[in-house]
């Protein structure tokens, strides 16, 4: 017989299902309840597809194919009907999808992979995981503030994991790995700046097989991670070391070449395929008040330039910084190494409102730098041209402003007067633009681009870093730099730039659910005494142990599911565009009380589609579990007045293997359970002497993570063990 799918022709066997036949010819239905090992069921219902004839809906795994009938898979009605069937799902799946940490880390790292690899021993495994967002995992994880730790739900038992100090350990602990590139695409890419954002950029455009050339403006790479921040936090060793692993892939990088002085913007574009602004935001915020233009008044990210290239001017006993940020932290702490006397922090807020990582500002305090909280720079009083005096004024806290601090007022007829120095202005970072012919500025006046692409006025030409956003931490500068690389790569191949789809369900945790994880300390890394760290600029964070490390990484709490790079309802969520989950109903919650040695239950991710019950009882020929109740209460149970251990449940896996939404999955003998996109190798069990198996082992370095079924369809409790023996042994 003959049916049409999407206006083409097939040929159909008597007895075949709609699904069958379109699988068949290479036609993707998609459907949550079907396997081909089992009785048709038509549970899920998001394998609808439209009868032309009839504009009815059909569920294509259990319909069958007739004679001269017309359906299409991807109708408008199809896709609205998919849609809602997924919303009405999802409203009633209760996990996380993803972890907190890597939803709070702007380049969407995977901490919690990587944490999940560190402590199963998997040190290349988790470096290269973390390079798939960030290219340069030392420097990163030494001076991140790490928004990550924050989201950390460990917080909520004892203190976060420690996110950032693990990403360093696994950078030195493999430090000869190495991605591959793909083969040469005949593309150039010019990239302007060689600070996180231009090198993110070159390092993912080079592994597609472009040829990346980057034109820096200052003597070595590294932008503000080499000439913002201070060798103290930030070794130069290890961030050399990084940009030179990046230019073994093959990018070239032009030091001492400046946009504007000894090369125009337009020679670049005309010589390359595309190109990427990636110029940082290297002009100080002036502060504002009378005198500033005196000798003696310095910008911070002048000051810290200056000090990264050994050439500090003379700053004299007495130092005061404006400003209440890390570059202000960075400011001061260098002001002390450079053998200040006396070195304030001038802020207009309290020490609660002020932007720098805690750590920083009580490191400073321990180097010996003095706070005077709620005073402004009112005017700058010098003497024979050079400061002498800061007259500031006090201040009061007011109603909140645009960022949630409470606003600055002035007292009316409160001033003090300093003597100092030096003055270093910390307060803001500007974009300079000029040598960038023809590239249009944003309201913000730094360089426009569009939010999703990054693509500027002139075709072909993206931007990203501080350039854009204005200053910002290095691993947001990052991010947007792997997203142009991105959309550049589309550009490149003549398409439209889309972001990956990021729906991920979240569950709301307190700190009473977890009231019975036992409390573990924190480990980190050693600290050189304030004694002795505030006289040099050497670095004094050292590096965590193996021992400490996977201790500390054990300390996770496994927050994202560990089914998800499995799963076929947030695939379908994905596939078919949700944004949101937005029906609201009665939940499932909980985990089963039924526990399993094997076998991990959590009834709040099920979504009844009854697979495992029918695989259980049609293939393994078993019937140890079954759906228990009606309607909204129904659940999947074991035989009755037994638990699953008990029953006559053996282990086989195959519930498991066909679970599509992570409701039941298996426990396997790792230190850390981890969801990750794991490398698969086949193999064939006989240690039954009946028949010949085909199995698959998924693992991630030399940890076995999940043994499933292979193309024969089938596993048993044997046949697992026997995977596990024979992948661990070779």
């Amino acid at each position: 017989m003959m049916v049409t799918i999407n206006g083409k022709s097939y040929e159909a066997a008597a007895g075949q299902t709609l699904l069958e036949l379109a699988t068949a010819n290479g036609i993707h239905i998609p459907t949550l309840c079907h396997d081909p090992r089992l009785h048709n069921y038509g549970a899920c219902g998001i394998c609808v597809v439209e009868d032309r004839k009839t504009g009815k809906l059909l569920r294509a795994c259990s319909t069958n194919a007739a004679e001269n009938m017309e359906v299409e898979t991807d109708s408008e009605k199809v896709l609205a009907s998919r849609r809602m069937t997924l919303r009405l799902l999802l409203s009633d799946h209760s996990g996380d999808c993803r972890p907190p940490c890597l939803k709070a880390c702007p380049a969407h790292t995977d901490c919690q992979g990587y944490v999940g690899l560190i402590a199963n021993g998997e040190y290349e495994a988790a470096r290269a995981l973390i390079e798939e967002q960030i290219p340069l995992p030392g420097s990163i994880g030494m001076i991140c503030p790490h928004p990550c730790e924050e989201a950390c739900r460990r917080h909520l038992v004892d203190e976060p994991i420690n996110i950032a100090a693990l990403k360093v350990f696994a950078a030195h602990q493999a430090p000869d790995w190495m991605p591959g590139c793909s083969a040469a695409s005949g593309k150039k890419v010019g990239i302007i700046g060689a600070g996180p954002a231009g090198l993110t950029a070159a390092y993912f455009l080079r592994r597609a097989g472009h040829a990346v050339t980057i034109y820096e403006a200052m003597p070595e790479a590294g932008g503000m991670l080499r000439y913002g921040i201070p060798e103290y936090r930030l070794p130069r060793n290890l961030l050399k070391q990084e940009v030179e692993r990046i230019c073994r892939l093959g990018v070239e990088i032009k030091t001492d070449c400046k946009i504007g002085r000894d090369i125009e913007l337009n020679d670049i574009i005309s010589s390359y395929d595309a190109v990427f602004l990636g110029i940082g935001a290297w002009r100080y915020s002036r502060i504002g008040c009378a005198g500033e233009d005196m000798e003696g008044v310095l910008g911070g990210i002048d000051f810290l330039r200056a000090a990264a290239m050994h050439q500090a001017p003379d700053i004299g006993r007495r130092v005061a910084v404006l400003g209440g940020g890390n570059t202000a932290m960075d400011a001061a702490r260098t002001a002390v190494r450079l053998g200040a006397e006396q070195v304030m922090v001038l802020y207009r807020r309290t020490r609660a409102e002020m932007p720098a990582e805690p750590l920083e500002i009580v490191e400073a305090e321990e180097d010996g730098v003095i706070f005077k909280f709620l005073v402004a720079p009112d005017e700058i009083i010098g003497e024979n041209g050079r400061a002498k005096i800061i007259r500031v004024q006090q201040m009061r806290l007011g109603e909140p402003d645009s960022s949630g601090r409470r606003r600055p007022e002035p007292v009316e007829g409160a001033y003090q007067e300093i003597e100092i120095d030096t003055i270093i202005a910390a307060i803001g970072q500007q974009v300079d633009m000029s040598g960038l012919t023809g590239i249009e500025a944003s309201r913000w006046k730094s360089i426009g681009a569009d939010d999703i692409t990054l693509a500027t006025n002139i075709p072909g030409v993206f931007a990203g870093g501080d350039g854009v956003t204005g200053p910002g931490i290095a691993v947001e500068a990052v991010a947007q730099g792997k997203q142009a690389a991105l959309s550049m790569m589309a550009y490149l191949n003549g398409e439209a730039f889309a972001p990956a789809p990021d729906l991920a369900l979240e569950r709301t945790i307190t700190a009473e659910q977890l009231s019975g994880v036992p409390k573990a300390e924190r480990l980190g890394p050693s600290r050189a005494p304030a004694a002795e760290r505030a006289a040099t600029f050497a670095n004094y964070v050292g590096i965590m142990t193996p021992e400490q490390a996977q201790n500390e990484a054990r300390r996770c709490l496994e927050c994202g599911c560990q089914d998800y790079f499995d799963c076929k309802l947030i695939e379908c969520a994905h596939r078919y565009e949700l944004q949101a989950v937005d029906i609201e109903g009665a939940k499932h919650h909980g985990q089963s009380a039924d526990r399993h040695p094997f076998v991990l239950r959590e009834p709040a991710k099920c979504i009844l589609c009854g697979m495992c019950v029918r695989v259980c009882e049609e293939v393994a020929g078993l019937g140890a579990i079954g759906l228990v109740g009606r309607g909204f209460d129904t659940r999947v149970e074991a035989e009755p007045g037994l638990t699953l251990e008990s029953g006559s449940c053996n282990f086989c896996g195959l519930c498991i293997s066909i679970c599509p939404t992570g409701a039941l999955m298996g426990k396997y003998p790792v230190a850390k359970r981890t969801p990750l996109a794991l490398d698969e190798t086949g193999l064939t069990c006989k240690e039954c002497g009946q028949r010949e198996c085909e199995l698959i082992v998924r693992r991630k370095g030399n940890t076995i993570f999940d043994v499933t079924p292979g193309s024969t369809g089938y596993i048993c409790a044997q046949g697992r063990d026997f995977a596990l023996y024979s992948a661990a042994k070779h």
